[in-house]
């Protein structure tokens, strides 16, 4: 089974690299879980991409939320957070954003299936043509995980992870805006550290054409915890 799951993600990891013309970007990632008890979570995040040149962050975000574990495997939350875009080394694009999200995991066996609902309303600011706008958007994504050297996540183990998430813009034609699709691995340092890296493959859609991005991703998980627990999850990924 897990020679059959490293070849799914590996395949993952080639899909439509051999578009030519199209660069590979970056994709990094710190987030900061925090729980308080066994029913309430928070968490910070900050993001830095290099859209245009890889080496060279032309995007950044810096977000957060507060969630409630109704069950063991259902964790609802809202988070805001700002979202800056950046052109030929010029401040462009400003977003103000809120969301409401819902996660339900189902597990079978050794794999997890997260099923991640998230609806979100977003003001911009243009500084290059000094305009206000504003979108609501709708995301689902399904996030498959598996511990590859062990039963459970622990100290040392080693997972393959891969999600497509589809996003929905209900204020823009056209609706179906976005396609996400990621494949790599995460690596349990310890009880409060772990590192994800793999690939990303963007696709947005629009009027005047359709775009690929191809990211790098790399992410550091810390998990700071009020009350410690026994049970431990892969990092969460944005």
């Amino acid at each position: 089974m897990s020679k059959q799951v490293l070849l799914l993600v590996a395949s993952l990891l080639m899909l439509n690299l051999s578009a030519q013309k199209e660069s590979i970007s970056s994709y990094n990632v710190i987030t900061i879980n925090y729980k308080h008890n066994s029913k309430i979570f928070a968490y910070t995040e900050g993001q830095l991409r290099g859209i245009a040149d890889f080496s060279y962050p032309d995007y950044y975000e810096i977000k957060g939320g507060i969630g409630y574990n109704l069950t063991q495997n259902h964790k609802p939350l809202v988070g805001i957070g700002r979202y800056v875009n950046y052109k030929n080394h010029s401040l462009e694009k400003e977003e103000f954003r809120v969301w409401l999200q819902d996660i339900i995991d189902i597990k079978t066996g050794k794999f997890k299936f997260e099923n991640r609902f998230r609806a979100e309303k977003s003001w911009f600011y243009n500084t290059l043509k000094d305009e206000h706008s504003d979108r609501i958007r709708f995301r689902y994504r399904l996030n498959i995980s598996v511990p590859l050297n062990s039963e459970k996540i622990e100290t040392g183990t080693l997972s393959a992870m891969a999600y497509d998430e589809t996003f929905f813009v209900a204020t823009e034609n056209p609706l179906f805006a976005r396609n996400r699709v990621f494949g790599g691995f995460s690596y349990q340092i310890d009880n409060d550290f772990a590192i994800t890296s793999g690939y990303l493959w963007q696709r947005e859609f629009a009027k005047s054409g359709n775009k690929n991005l191809h990211y790098l991703y790399l992410g550091l998980s810390v998990n700071i915890e009020r009350i410690k627990s026994h049970k431990k999850d892969l990092p969460d990924l944005d």
